[in-house]
């Protein structure tokens, strides 16, 4: 069972129908949505600010999601996906964006509807990243316009992919 703790009188409110794995760690001031899907080694700490996640989210295996204290927060729409490894730091992710495997957001970075940020990525402080652009380097930088339908396509796959694993999970749970 996933740690879900209370912190300064805040506890983490989990919509319908999510997937926390066992070892995922959701703490303080965190909001989700429906559908979400909270992957082994991940941590949501939401000790310092609030973290809003919305319906039909996968963060997966080992990301870690932060802010400053009473900075910055965190803001992730629906259909988001955010691969392995991520640092998402008061960051906020519009929907239907992927953000890539072992990339870094730091505060106040901004990630438009159905952007992509590549694998590895680092989005400095205050970038404003456009919607359907692809993202890339350290530190990030544009690299080009994403078409809208390839972008949904990309990130309906992976987003219907993890609510089948999850569901896998969810079976073996009963």
């Amino acid at each position: 069972m996933a740690l879900i703790k209370s912190v300064k009188g805040l506890t983490p409110q989990i919509g319908k129908d999510c997937y926390l794995a066992d070892n995922a760690t959701i703490i303080g001031d965190v909001v989700m949505g429906d559908q979400c899907s909270i992957w082994f080694n991940t941590v949501l700490r939401g000790d310092v600010n609030s973290i809003r996640i919305g319906n039909r989210v996968n963060i997966q295996d080992g990301t870690v999601l932060h802010t400053l204290y009473e900075k910055s927060t965190v803001e992730i729409s629906d259909d988001v996906s955010i691969g392995h490894n991520v640092t998402l730091h008061g960051a906020c992710v519009h929907r239907n964006a992927l953000i890539g495997m072992g990339s870094t957001l730091l505060d106040h970075a901004v990630v438009g509807e159905g952007a992509i940020v590549a694998a590895g990525a680092l989005v400095l402080a205050n970038t404003v990243i456009d919607p359907y652009t692809l993202w890339a380097g350290v530190p990030a930088r544009f690299i080009k316009k994403v078409d809208p339908k390839q972008s949904q396509e990309l990130n309906q796959k992976i987003a219907n992919g993890y609510l089948m694993y999850a569901s896998w999970f969810k079976e073996e749970d009963k």
